[in-house]
């Protein structure tokens, strides 16, 4: 079976009290994805005089950086149902569908800018930051 990877098809969100809705990505764009977890430091330094490693562990959020998502500024105004998201306290449970059938999961919220382009009809891409574990789905 070949390597498979490919636009993402659409991200969804449930909240609590804000409601569930969907937002779509353009294709042929990047975006990543990080689990999270424990990482090792990378620091050349962490050694000692006789050469004997210093292993620095760290927890590490797991995050995922979108595409451009499509705005519709005239009638689902995916920027203030961003925002309004990003305001909460309360995480919303996400999921990101990729083109090969993979869908990963995550509780989070919006961190950082949320940035739309008047010209391009696009909101430029967005950050999730998670808490937990992010699961694959199928």
């Amino acid at each position: 079976m070949p390597f498979s990877g490919g636009d993402i098809i659409e991200i969804t969100y449930n909240h609590a009290t804000l409601g569930s809705g969907t937002l779509f990505c353009k294709s042929a764009e990047d975006a990543t994805l990080s689990k999270g977890g424990v990482r090792n430091v990378d620091d050349d330094n962490n050694i000692t005089g006789n050469r004997q490693l210093i292993l620095v562990k760290n927890i590490m959020q797991g995050f995922f950086q979108s595409p451009p998502i499509a705005w519709d500024m005239t009638d689902q105004e995916e920027d203030e149902k961003l925002n309004k998201l990003a305001e909460s306290l309360i995480l919303a449970n996400w999921t990101i569908s990729i083109i090969n059938g993979v869908s990963y999961g995550a509780k989070g919220t919006v961190v950082g800018d949320i940035i739309g382009n008047t010209n391009t009809g696009l909101i430029e891409s967005i950050k999730l930051a998670f808490e937990g574990e992010v699961k694959k789905l199928s």
